[in-house]
């Protein structure tokens, strides 16, 4: 897939129509592919300014943006330096505070002391200083694994999928329906098929479309169009939310749509439809649980079982088991309930079958039952999750401490409060004697003492955040703001301290 600023479409007669790669962008295809073949051994700004040039020069500059993209992903950057970054930065501002940098003589002496402290050269440092910024690393290699053509391909499939992952709706007819259902289930999607006069449609549900979208479902859903775009005939059928604007997609194998080198889906097996069903539903819901298909064995009695899924709690470590009995045969209940009462210290779920007529049986052996009939209720075994979820936080709550002293230096409440299994608002009332709030951080005095003397009016931006990034200080804007700085804006050519 493509980031969405990169995404060409053409919104003509109302519909959503992907503006596709043609055999003519060949020429600039290869362009790309020998820019970065030819910058190996730049730093990254270099590299981008020659794309730059490039997009120009081309008709279409998210086309060479495309591309580049594409071929990135098969880049390596690295820093190149003779001292660690940090570390010729950290002599350089002691240097430069001892000599009272304004000049550029003045810089140099600093430079030179600074190189004297390291047992190196003063342009050693000054190369040094900020190597390990992303626009001065350096394209070390590029294993491209598509020459023009292929990567033709490859912008195709996947400005099509971009263009996909907004969508509500998919119909999708397939001359290999088999191998787009498997996709189907591999890939968890909430889907359903419908009869038609001349055969069947495959109705797929968007991320859009359930309770709330997710990067992780649309991305799935997008990759989807690998198992369609391989079928020898197949039609695709979108409904497109365009920034709250439905348009109409259809893409056919008669588009320029193909899958070069494709990567296979992970594969993801399942005992029936209807865990498959479950599993597609709930793990569209973005819970705070993880779904986990068959955990460890869990010993019952002289024997083993592995349950279908486990839930584990993301804030704490905690795991809930949970099975679906499915089958009617007496021989299955009568294993299957032998296995529950063998079970010890473990919660455990069990989705049962209102045709069983068990589930009181299940409750007796201090199991939580939750019939179903057809397929399980994702809501069923949600509510239950948080009720587990809910004693989990009032117990973390309760063990809190009034007071607590992290070791670190630097720590951001969310970290803290996942170690804890607790929310960050769990903590507004927790007191911290060792270090100071500064926006959704805390910070020892001592590092605030060390930063203030790091800092400096006049100092760019991009100088402070690296400072204090050194630290383990990513909110820059609260950092500084509690340093008694702001940030005066240049333009788009970035800001510079000021006191406040």
């Amino acid at each position: 897939m493509l980031t969405k600023d990169l995404l060409r479409v053409s919104r003509a007669g109302g519909g959503f129509h992907p503006q596709f790669a043609e055999r003519s962008h060949r020429p600039l295809a290869a362009r790309v592919i020998g820019t970065f073949q030819g910058h190996v051994g730049e730093r990254r700004e270099v590299l981008e300014a020659a794309l730059a040039d490039l997009e120009r020069e081309a008709d279409h500059f998210k086309l060479v943006r495309g591309f580049a993209a594409l071929l990135e992903r098969d880049a390596t950057f690295e820093t190149k330096a003779s001292l660690e970054p940090a570390v010729a930065r950290r002599a350089a501002f002691e240097a430069a505070e001892a000599v009272g940098v304004v000049t550029e003589d003045e810089r140099a002496m600093a430079l030179v002391r600074a190189g004297e402290s390291l047992g190196v050269s003063a342009d050693d440092v000054a190369d040094s200083l900020y190597a390990d910024l992303e626009e001065r690393q350096v394209l070390t290699a590029i294993d491209s694994r598509w020459d023009p053509d292929d990567l033709l391909a490859q912008y195709n499939l996947s400005l099509a999928q971009t263009a996909l992952f907004d969508a509500t709706e998919v119909r999708v007819r397939s001359s290999d329906p088999k191998a787009l259902v498997s996709a189907i289930k591999r890939l968890r999607l909430l889907y359903e098929i419908e009869k038609t006069p001349d055969g069947r449609e495959v109705i797929v549900t968007g991320p859009t479309q359930i309770f709330r979208a997710t990067r992780r479902y649309g991305t799935r859903f997008a990759r989807l169009l690998r198992t369609v775009a391989k079928a020898d005939e197949w039609r695709l059928e979108a409904t497109i939310d365009d920034r709250g604007t439905e348009r109409p997609l259809t893409l056919t194998h008669e588009d320029p749509v193909s899958v070069p080198d494709a990567d296979p889906v992970a594969e993801v097996s399942f005992d029936s439809g209807v865990e498959a069903d479950f599993a597609g539903r709930f793990t569209s819901l973005d819970l705070e649980w993880d779904l986990i298909r068959e955990p460890e064995p869990l010993a019952t009695g002289t024997r083993v079982m592995i349950p279908d899924f486990a839930f584990d709690y993301e804030h704490a470590a905690f795991r809930i088991y949970f099975e679906i009995m499915g089958f009617w045969t007496p021989e299955y209940v009568e294993k299957k309930l032998g296995q529950l009462e063998g079970l010890e210290d473990v919660d455990m779920l069990v989705a049962v079958d209102e045709s069983l007529g068990v589930g009181e049986q299940i409750s007796a052996l201090d199991h939580r039952a939750i019939p179903y009939t057809g397929s399980v209720r994702v809501k069923d075994v949600a509510d239950v999750l948080r009720e587990y979820e809910r004693e989990l936080v009032a117990e973390s709550v309760v063990a809190l401490p009034d007071e607590l002293r992290p070791e670190a230096d630097v720590l951001t409440l969310a970290d803290l409060a996942t170690r804890h299994g607790v929310s960050e608002d769990a903590l507004a009332e927790t007191s911290f004697p060792d270090h100071e709030r500064v926006g959704r951080t805390l910070i020892r005095p001592s590092t605030l003492e060390t930063l203030a003397d790091d800092l400096e009016a006049g100092m760019a931006l991009s100088e402070a955040e690296a400072v204090l990034e050194d630290v383990g200080v990513t909110d820059s804007s609260a950092a500084l703001s509690a340093l008694g700085y702001r940030v005066e804006w240049e333009g788009l050519g970035g800001g510079t301290l000021r006191e406040r």
